[in-house]
């Protein structure tokens, strides 16, 4: 059974590898025409520099082993956001905004969801160096534009701030167990361990706290926000926030959800999580997480987002196949081998047989290079 491959591992066979690798090329190219630029980050590095910042949750779900040069204990990377932290804060050194991009596999521990796999294809962008709302909103942007250059539509993207919740906290001054139980609580809207949990919290946090799972929908619930929350500075300005993204971008599917906290622990403003119709998970997250550069040196305000190219390939109608041109064996013959390159050299894909090969079993042809007369012509291969 040597070709069993580990628990949520798998290949990319040809039409699916076909699909990502597409999509790699296309979100790319949208990123780069907006001034994103490509970096290619290592797959190894020093456990220290990958989990800069990042908490426990990423820490859990690296994979670990020791450099057999400096005994050091290094990670095979779960996430390349923190690498691009470390292009960004140490390498780079630019003093206005920075804007990058990447692509690469990552490996997990464990999967994220039943269904997720444990080497996604991460690709996104970020930007550094820029504390305003508006980078927050060019980062969104960003993304919805990236659906639309694939042609995937979103249903919607879930704003959030995970500066309400820890004003909040902070207020009730909730110890750090409470604090991490009513965020498990929070995310999973579980209301009535929720309630049981806040029993002790004081008035008016008991009821703000209470409020958060509630508080999700459209740009009307902002205002509800408002009304419902403490007027603390953090709450006020959090708020203020959201508030500005929805009059900016009254194009997009946008919504908000407050107890959505995912990355509480590593992000530390506007958060948001883009889904696409008929699926139930998330298909791209993002958000603010200010100061992930500061263990190299420079703390820089930075917002950015991620997703796994093979969900977002299981998504798309299946590609029209692209079909090729059966050649038989050039050899010596010139003349056919100039033809074949000219086709090849006009984006044609010919698979030329080798000796004693009868048939191409893939990619499928439906024409073929035959001799008449003097001339290589290509005509159709009939269905036997």
């Amino acid at each position: 059974m040597n070709w069993l491959l580990p628990e949520h591992i798998a290949d990319a066979l040809p039409a699916e590898a076909a699909r990502i690798e597409k999509l790699r090329r296309d979100f790319l190219d949208h990123f780069r025409l907006r001034g994103f630029e490509y970096v290619m980050p290592p797959m190894l590095e020093y456990l220290e520099s990958l989990l800069t910042g990042a908490g426990q949750d990423l820490n859990l779900r690296t994979f670990k082993l020791v450099d057999q040069l400096s005994g050091r204990t290094m990670g095979v990377r779960a996430d390349i956001t923190p690498q691009a932290a470390r292009i960004d804060a140490h390498l780079l050194n630019h003093q206005g905004v920075t804007r990058l991009c990447y692509c690469g596999n990552v490996l997990h521990t464990l999967p994220a969801t039943v269904s997720a796999g444990r080497e996604p294809v991460q690709i996104g962008a970020e930007l550094y160096g820029y504390a305003g709302i508006e980078a927050d909103l060019d980062i969104i942007r960003l993304l919805a534009g990236s659906f639309a250059a694939i042609k995937l539509p979103l249903a919607r993207i879930d704003l959030g701030h995970v500066g309400i919740f820890r004003a909040l906290a902070e207020a009730a001054g909730l110890p750090k167990e409470a604090e991490d139980n009513l965020l498990s609580l929070l995310q999973t809207k579980d209301v009535p361990g929720l309630e049981e949990a806040c029993a002790d919290v004081a008035t008016p946090w008991r009821e703000a706290l209470l409020a958060l799972p509630q508080l999700y929908g459209g740009p009307e619930i902002v205002d509800q926000a408002y009304a419902l929350l403490p007027d603390l500075p953090a709450v006020v300005a959090a708020l203020d926030s959201l508030r500005h993204i929805f009059a900016e971008a009254s194009d997009l599917p946008l919504s908000v959800d407050l107890s959505d906290l995912r990355g509480y622990h590593y992000h530390n403003g506007v958060v948001f999580a883009a889904y696409c119709p008929g699926y139930p998970a998330a298909i791209a997250l993002g958000g603010r997480y200010d100061g992930a550069g500061r263990t190299f040196g420079r703390a820089r305000p930075a917002t950015g987002f991620s997703m796994d190219l093979r969900e977002i390939a299981r998504l798309l109608p299946p590609a029209r196949v692209a079909a090729a041109v059966l050649a038989p064996h050039a050899g010596t013959d010139r003349e056919l081998a100039a033809h074949i390159a000219a086709l090849r050299t006009q984006g044609e894909i010919v698979v030329e047989l080798l000796p004693g090969e009868a048939a191409c079993e893939g990619p499928f042809c439906d024409r073929k290079l035959a001799r008449v007369g003097e001339h290589w012509i290509i005509e159709a291969i009939q269905e036997d």
